[in-house]
């Protein structure tokens, strides 16, 4: 399982554990609370009645019938009250009155239930006891929804408890209450559920975004590619990128010694033969011609030897580069005309016919030098393989994304076995005029350059004979 999806999980499981007990503790205890808010005013409702009565008491004017009558007329009232989502239609509490002895004395809901003993109920018995008085009873013993409340005062007549009097309300509101709000709570916790998947992957996606950019890096240094540390942030990712740069650094360093030791000693061991032969041979008699024939051989190898210490030097140059000192816009149809002028005496030699095709202003970002380096390499190449009075054809074309330079010659092209090895350091074939090879260092060079301008450069044989070398460049 990948890291960004375990993260992902781990973030969905603790909001949903820290989400699921509130919101599970709200929706168990939404009845409760609302069954506190009736309870609350009933309290005071019971109160003020029983001070009502007990002060018509001691004044000798209650009348049980004239209450009855008092609540005839208020529950054959219709009341278009809409409480919010709810609409009321009449009123639903009943008020009962017991005395001394537990026996009711008035009941607003039913006036032949006087005498009944009602002592052993705890809101009736609490009450007389001088506790609060109150009660929950079930209508229906299997069906919660038909609850309802009792809740007692005591009716006090000259300073002395006289009776008990309850106000009783059902809960049967509650449910409306409960049937409008649950919906509510479950579309707000759906809402939080929502935000909870979305910032979990935003949360995974910023986590494991500098470990994706940190493991493209180590693929790509693995490919050869020439790449810059990713931006990693300020976390402790950033000093393990640190860690992996230094960690390539040292290991390319410790290659790019060995492998350049090795290829130079390789390179430089048959010129050094050769230097070292003709030196013994010169000590001992030889005529002039001879002698000046071997001299010429030491000059020779001498000069080879530093062409490719020079081309050496500049190549791990470029290959230690990572990024571009400087960049300018460089008019590379300029550039190439340059490169050719400078060939002229060359394409004199052999009397090669260059043609030019080009488009006015193009140019591309760029280091001018390296740029015209690899220019030259490719025209030198296709002079070294032109066969005497050939031709060789170059073209520069442009559009909205790159520059492509096109080098096409008339020389024998690339054999098969060479296909893959062309940009191999120091491997190089054998001029069709002189038999000799080059440093092998030229086409290497051409590539490190189109690397570093994030281009690339592709060798291809033409139909018929000839070679043709595409260097592209971004724009």
């Amino acid at each position: 399982m990948r890291l960004g999806t375990r993260i992902f999980i781990a973030y969905f499981l603790i909001f949903a554990v820290c989400f699921y007990y509130p919101f599970d503790l709200i929706a168990r205890d939404l009845r409760t609370r609302y069954v506190e808010g009736i309870e609350d005013p009933l309290v005071d409702q019971a109160n003020i009645l029983a001070g009502i009565v007990g002060m018509e008491m001691e004044r000798n004017r209650f009348s049980a019938e004239d209450l009855h009558t008092a609540f005839e007329h208020v529950y054959g009232r219709s009341l278009p009250a809409r409480i919010y989502d709810l609409v009321k239609t009449q009123v639903d509490i009943r008020v009962y009155m017991t005395d001394l002895s537990g026996k009711i004395t008035f009941d607003s809901t039913n006036r032949w239930n006087t005498g009944a003993d009602y002592s052993a109920w705890r809101d009736v018995r609490l009450t007389l006891q001088g506790k609060y008085g109150a009660r929950a009873t079930r209508l229906n013993p299997k069906d919660p929804a038909t609850v309802v409340l009792h809740v007692a005062a005591p009716i006090i007549v000259n300073g002395q408890t006289t009776g008990v009097l309850t106000v009783a309300k059902p809960t049967t509101n509650v449910n409306s209450f409960l049937k409008t709000a649950r919906p509510r709570i479950i579309k707000i916790g759906a809402v939080a559920l929502s935000a909870t998947i979305f910032l979990s992957l935003i949360v995974s996606y910023v986590i494991t975004r500098p470990i994706r950019r940190l493991t493209q890096y180590a693929l790509d240094v693995r490919e050869g590619k020439r790449v810059q540390l990713p931006e990693l942030g300020r976390s402790e990712l950033r000093g393990l990128g640190a860690a992996f740069e230094m960690m390539r650094e040292a290991l390319e360093g410790r290659k790019y010694v060995e492998r350049y030791v090795q290829t130079l000693t390789h390179e430089i061991k048959a010129p050094l033969s050769a230097i070292r032969g003709a030196a013994e041979l010169m000590e001992e008699e030889m005529s002039p011609d001879v002698r000046a024939r071997f001299l010429s051989n030491i000059r020779t190898e001498t000069n080879r030897i530093q062409r490719l210490v020079d081309r050496m030097l500049r190549l791990s140059e470029l290959e230690n580069k990572k990024f571009l000192d400087r960049v300018e816009f460089v008019p590379f149809s300029v550039l190439i005309r340059t490169a050719v002028e400078e060939k002229e005496p060359l394409l004199s030699q052999k009397q090669l016919q260059v043609q030019i095709g080009t488009e006015d202003d193009v140019r591309v970002p760029g280091d001018s030098f390296l740029l015209h380096q690899a220019a030259s390499n490719l025209i030198q190449n296709a002079i070294d393989f032109s066969p005497a009075h050939g031709r060789i054809d170059l073209t520069i074309q442009a559009d909205a994304k790159a520059l492509s330079f096109t080098v096409e010659d008339e020389g024998p092209g690339i054999p098969e076995y060479a296909r893959e090895k062309v940009f191999d350091k120091f491997f190089s074939l054998q001029r069709p005029d002189t038999g000799k090879k080059s440093t092998g260092l030229g086409l290497n060079l051409v590539k490190e350059v189109a690397a570093l301008h994030h281009g690339d450069i592709r060798l291809e044989n033409r139909e018929g004979k000839g070679l043709r070398a595409t260097l592209r460049l971004p724009v």
